[in-house]
C-alpha cells in the first residue's frame, strides 16, 4: 500500500463509518479497486481508531460528564440511579456482546467472513431492515429518549452491534435500526450507536496495533497512521453533519445507496472484476 491508497482508504473510512453503509465494506472493494486489494481486518480496526477519536472530540463533554458521574456513583458520592452515571453502566453492558465474539471469532472475521459475497449480500439484506425499522418508528406515536434506555434494551444494542462484525451490516445501521425497532428515536438510536462504539472500536483496534506489532514483517505504519488521520478529519465532519440530518430525513437513502452499491458489487464480482 503506498501513501496515496493509504489517503484514499482514510478518506473511504471518515466518510462511511457513521452513515449506516458499512465502512468495512467500503474499505474492502475500493482496496481492491485501487490494486492494493482487501486492506484487511488490522488496518480497519486501526484506522478506526482515527473515526473513534471523532466521536471523543464532537461528544466530548457527555463523555466525560458520563464518565464522571459513573465514577462518584462507585464512591457512593451520587445516586446509582443517576442517568449519566447509568449511561456509563448501559455503555459497558451493551459492549459485552461485541467483546465476547469478537474475540472468539476473530479468526473468521478476519478470513471467512471478509467475502465480498457475504458483504454483498449484506448490503442488501439489511438495507431491507433498515428500511422496515425506518418504516415502523415512523409509526411510533411517542418515541423513547436517552434517559428510557433499559438494561434489556441495552443489551439488544449490544447484539445488535455484533452484527458489525460481518462487513456489510454497518455498526451504525445495525445499532440504529435496533433502536428504531425498540421505539426510539432517530437521534437517541444515533447518538447511542456512537457512544456504545467507543469500547469496542477502541478496544479492537489497540489490540491489532499490539497483534501486528509482533509480526515478522513490519507493519506499513506511515501509511496506516496517514489513513487514521484523514479518517478522524473527515469523521468529524461526518458526524456533525449526521446528526442534523436525521433530526428531520428518514434513512430511504443511504437504503437505496446500499441496495445500489450491492447490485454493482454482485455484477463485479459476478464479471470476475473483483474477487471475493
Amino acid at each position: 500500500m503506498n501513501y496515496f491508497e493509504a489517503m484514499v482508504l482514510g478518506l473511504v473510512q471518515g466518510l462511511t463509518e457513521f452513515l449506516p453503509i458499512s465502512s468495512s465494506a467500503h474499505l474492502s472493494i475500493v482496496g481492491q479497486l485501487l490494486g492494493s486489494g482487501d486492506p484487511g481486518a488490522a488496518f480497519t480496526a486501526i484506522s478506526q481508531l482515527g473515526t473513534e477519536a471523532a466521536v471523543l472530540v464532537f461528544f466530548g463533554r457527555d463523555i466525560v460528564r458520563i464518565i464522571t458521574r459513573w465514577a462518584l456513583s462507585l464512591a457512593g458520592r451520587v445516586p446509582h440511579d443517576d442517568p449519566d452515571a447509568r449511561m456509563g453502566w448501559l455503555v459497558i453492558i451493551g459492549s459485552i456482546p461485541i467483546g465476547i465474539l469478537g474475540y472468539t471469532l476473530q479468526d473468521w472475521i478476519e478470513t471467512d467472513l471478509r467475502s465480498l459475497w457475504l458483504t454483498a449480500t449484506m448490503l442488501l439484506v439489511f438495507a431491507l431492515v433498515i428500511y422496515a425499522a425506518d418504516r415502523f418508528a415512523a409509526r411510533v406515536q411517542r418515541p423513547k429518549e436517552m434517559r428510557d434506555i433499559t438494561w434489556r434494551d441495552g443489551i439488544l444494542y449490544g447484539l445488535a452491534q455484533s452484527l458489525a462484525l460481518i462487513p456489510g451490516v454497518s455498526r451504525s445501521g445495525g445499532t440504529i435500526a435496533a433502536g428504531l425497532f425498540m421505539g426510539y428515536n432517530r437521534e437517541t438510536a444515533a447518538r447511542y450507536s456512537f457512544l456504545l462504539a467507543i469500547p469496542a472500536v477502541v478496544g479492537s483496534g489497540l489490540y491489532q496495533v499490539l497483534k501486528i506489532s509482533d509480526n515478522a514483517v513490519p507493519p506499513e505504519w506511515g501509511q496506516i497512521w496517514v489513513a487514521t488521520g484523514i479518517a478522524f478529519v473527515v469523521a468529524l465532519a461526518v458526524i456533525a453533519w449526521f446528526m442534523r440530518y436525521i433530526t428531520t430525513h428518514t434513512f430511504t437513502p443511504f437504503v437505496m445507496y446500499r441496495i445500489g452499491l450491492a447490485l454493482v458489487l454482485f455484477a463485479l464480482l459476478g464479471t470476475g472484476v473483483l474477487v471475493a
